[in-house]
């Protein structure tokens, strides 16, 4: 049954286009939210990238004053995690984990919807802040103490905004984890689960533990702010340096939250395009949950510099070096799964070969970051920032693309233009490495980040960094258009999307479950719950 035919069978009397979109409990209706809703912030948070990048074409002061080029930095951050790669994320856990399951919808509906809604009010009181007194937030999307306690009105529409993003979070998490745990279809165990249902069940873990953190972080700098405590200020006996060790307990898990669900996408696409079965599954599944307990004890790499002991750094340095053996072996599994493949290499499979080469070179980074005595040359400069564009950018935002042409003809039932998706792919892949890859170089020569105006020596890489920026966002343009094009028609998507590969995303991606189509499931519970058939 198409997605189209399943909406048709569920359908009720007919309702107006608002109702329909407002009120809907529809995973596929709410997938599809998500998804819009992510695109339209990738461009907010991406004409905010286009201002910093604008600024710092060369050195002195041309366009904005060094007080916004702050709040640009801030806003940029929090708009492009929580407006952007997670959404979307959650869009297609939506779209895709009731399909991969066999279920017939999310376990929890409603609240499906409430946490998409809670998103637009969310991000529309984030950006109101700007026309408040004191402006945005500009102590960078960490909003360490004591520079975060210095924004007026601004501040506290910030931290509410951002509880309420956090409560979304939470909300689709816990769904995430009742719909998988619940209702699978008979015969499908966890290990013959697809490995995005996989990545998005630990995902959703991830989520539910350190969400809660980070409210706890910011609640305690508010009442800092408005009710006298003293967690983190000096004068009143507190320690701006726990809010670091509180925060970034949050924060490393959430770089993780926004990366595993990509392992998931790629596991998909490889196999599909490879045209063979992903080389150890169960390793695989392994890998992912053995890098989301380690991110749990590596948060305090992005803290050598506040003076921890040395047993301390040691410990921190070998944990996070560790998390390099579980993405190494995912790596060394997507290349043994293309290795002698019948490869082909339309638009998704070369966004995913992209994610693999490019995510690569910003795992590699990060074991240099990983290492104590580097990481004092290291930290705060433009080294940091391309360290972690190439993880998010080429990792997260790539995987993303990927899943858009590769369930694109699901969604629409429309083929998207081959020809467009190929321009796409190639011009993103060439300038966000033009943007992207000088940074190393400045970072390694000193430059540090977060500043409005640099020294002289900066200048070329700067501007060809901001040249290679200009460029990749001028390019997603295209993707826009391949969007509305394959939404708005264009050659009708067959059952068999992918030729050659009749039913690969679901004998391929993962062990098939077990079906019986000649008699019926063995029952299995007094119950007759666990293998009855539906």
């Amino acid at each position: 049954m198409t997605a189209a035919t399943h909406d048709e069978h569920h359908a009720g009397p007919p309702s107006s286009f608002l109702d329909r979109w407002l009120f809907t409990t529809n995973h596929k209706d709410i997938g599809t939210l998500y998804l819009l809703f992510a695109l339209l912030m990738f461009f907010v948070g991406g004409a905010m990238a286009m201002v910093i990048r604008a600024e710092l074409f060369q050195p002195g002061m041309q366009l904005v004053d060094p007080y916004f080029f702050n709040q640009m930095t801030t806003m940029h951050a929090l708009v492009m995690i929580f407006g952007a790669v997670m959404p979307a994320f959650v869009g297609l856990a939506n779209w895709m984990i009731p399909i991969q399951i066999g279920a017939p919808d999310m376990a929890l509906p409603r609240m499906n919807n409430w946490s998409f809604w809670i998103l637009p009010f969310a991000f529309a009181i984030m950006l109101a802040t700007f026309l408040m007194p004191g402006g945005a937030l500009a102590g960078g999307w960490t909003m360490y103490p004591p520079l975060m306690l210095q924004h007026g009105m601004a501040f506290p529409f910030a931290i509410f905004a951002i509880h309420l993003l956090g409560i979304s979070s939470i909300m689709g998490a816990i769904n995430v984890v009742a719909t998988i745990l619940n209702m699978r279809a008979p015969g499908m165990t966890l290990m013959k689960m697809p490995l995005f249902v996989w990545t998005w069940l630990i995902t959703a873990y991830l989520i539910i533990a350190v969400m809660p953190v980070l409210a706890g972080a910011i609640t305690m700098l508010l009442t800092d702010q408005y009710f006298g405590t003293s967690f983190f200020s000096a004068a009143g006996g507190g320690d701006p340096v726990m809010y670091q060790h509180i925060f970034w307990f949050f924060g490393h898990p959430e770089v993780y939250i926004m990366i595993l669900p990509a392992f998931g996408i790629v596991s998909a696409i490889i196999p599909t395009f490879a045209r063979k079965p992903l080389f150890g599954y169960s390793s695989m599944v392994y890998a992912v949950a053995s890098i989301a307990f380690l991110s749990f004890i590596v948060w305090a790499h992005h803290m050598f510099t506040v003076g921890m002991p040395l047993a301390g750094e040691l410990f921190f340095m070998y944990a996070t070096m560790l998390i390099a053996v579980p993405t190494g072996v995912k790596v060394f599994n997507w290349i043994a799964t293309m290795w002698r493949g019948a490869m082909t290499f339309e638009t998704p499979m070369l966004f995913a070969i992209g994610f693999v080469i490019l995510f690569t070179i910003g795992g590699l980074s990060g074991i240099m970051l990983a290492i104590a005595p580097a990481d004092y040359q290291y930290h705060d400069t433009y080294f940091v920032v391309a360290h972690f564009h190439y993880v998010l950018v080429t990792g997260a935002v790539f995987s993303l693309f990927a899943a858009a042409y590769y369930w694109l003809p699901k969604w629409t039932g429309h083929m998207y233009d081959e020809r467009l998706g190929k321009w796409h792919f190639w011009l993103s892949v060439i300038t966000v490495n033009v943007l992207f890859f000088p940074q190393h170089f400045l970072g390694l020569a000193g430059m540090p980040r977060r500043i409005p105006d640099y020294a002289v020596q900066f200048t070329e890489f700067n501007m060809i960094s901001s040249i290679g920026g200009f460029a990749f966002g001028l390019s997603q343009l295209i993707f826009v258009w391949v969007v509305i094009k394959c939404i708005r028609g264009g050659e009708k998507a067959t059952d068999q999307v992918w030729e050659g590969a009749r039913g690969l995303e679901w004998t391929l991606s993962s062990p098939p479950p077990y079906h019986s189509f000649t008699t019926p499931p063995k029952i299995e519970s007094s119950a007759g719950l666990e293998g009855s058939p539906r």
